[in-house]
């Protein structure tokens, strides 16, 4: 694709499209990766790599250093306007929108290998999503790997998203790497109960469990996550009689046909890329309304830094919410 002079001097910004590589500028052109997010990448690397192997330590010494704020990603305030509830055995952690009624109820499901993560991990961002979309957020406080497998944590979110339903609203389910994967077969779920979500808004996913080409080719660099740790990851929430390629633990490879429309945000620099480029080929090709969006040079789940490309995406995320509610009956 030949782009223009003016194309390439533009920002970066993501990119949205249905079919392939269909929009003014190709975003795996590395002129179009931002000084700021280059910066950022070279500098969240060699600190990442001078830390100590997480795999060293048994998973609770690692939510500890995560809880504060050792790990991959900053620490997050609590909100005061947060409240936790319980539905059936499962938490959830609810901020309301500051104005008006929900006009709609965001399940939201948090990442971290299905072993790390908590629901009160991304207050600040749920409450920017309800105010911004009208939208009651509830994240889902499911139980975590190795200490619970699958399908404790499918479990607890189908429990979750029952609640959710029973609001009355329209429900959007969504959730970033592990939490995207959990988020798709939720979905599946329901669709199996003949319930139909409103959409779904799916960040930097695995959605093959036996590694994608990306994921599997991406080696040792320690930008968030690599190609052990995405290994290490499945094998502490699968058992080992369950196939990875399983359609109940990799829904790259369901059926997908009736799922809802679909949002799906991923960086060109994340080993997990082709997981969300192969589920919007896939959902393409089954007739389901998806949008893809990729941000030049943005790293796994770069939509928790403050980055120029993480605001893009979004505020790309609240516009797809709008057309979600603006057609929903």
């Amino acid at each position: 694709m030949t782009e223009t002079p003016d194309a390439v001097s533009e920002p970066p910004s993501a990119f949205s499209a249905c079919h392939g590589v269909a929009a003014a500028r190709n975003p795996f052109d590395p002129s179009l990766v931002s000084k700021e997010t280059e910066t950022f990448n070279q500098s969240l690397l060699e600190t990442l790599s001078a830390l100590a192997d997480p795999w060293a330590s048994p998973p609770h010494i690692i939510r500890k250093a995560r809880a504060e704020g050792k790990g991959p990603f900053p620490l997050e305030p609590k909100l005061e306007a947060a409240q936790w509830i319980e539905k059936d055995g499962v938490r959830l952690r609810v901020i309301a929108p500051d104005v008006g009624e929900p006009r709609g109820v965001f399940l939201h499901i948090h990442g971290g290998g299905w072993m790390y993560g908590q629901a009160d991990f991304q207050d600040p961002m749920l409450a920017r999503f309800a105010n911004a979309t009208g939208f009651l957020c509830a994240s889902v406080a499911y139980r975590l790997a190795p200490e619970h497998p699958f399908p404790a944590a499918p479990d607890d979110c189908m429990t979750a998203a029952l609640w959710a339903f029973s609001k009355g609203l329209p429900v959007v389910l969504g959730g970033e790497s592990a939490g995207a994967n959990l988020a798709v077969l939720t979905a599946l779920g329901l669709r199996e109960r003949r319930l139909d979500a409103a959409g779904l808004v799916l960040l930097a996913g695995c959605f093959d469990l036996s590694l994608t080409p990306s994921a599997r080719s991406w080696g040792s660099d320690k930008l968030v996550l690599n190609t052990r740790d995405i290994s290490l990851f499945a094998a502490n929430y699968v058992p080992a009689f369950i196939e990875p390629r399983s359609p109940a633990v990799s829904p790259l490879y369901a059926s997908l046909e009736g799922l809802p429309p679909c949002f799906i945000s991923v960086g060109t620099a994340d080993p997990l890329l082709d997981d969300s480029l192969f589920l919007h080929s896939r959902l393409c090709a089954a007739g389901v309304r998806s949008e893809l969006a990729v941000a030049p040079g943005g790293c796994h789940v770069f939509h928790v830094y403050d980055l120029q490309i993480s605001r893009e995406a979004e505020t790309a995320t609240h516009a797809f919410i709008d057309t979600l509610v603006d057609t929903t009956p």
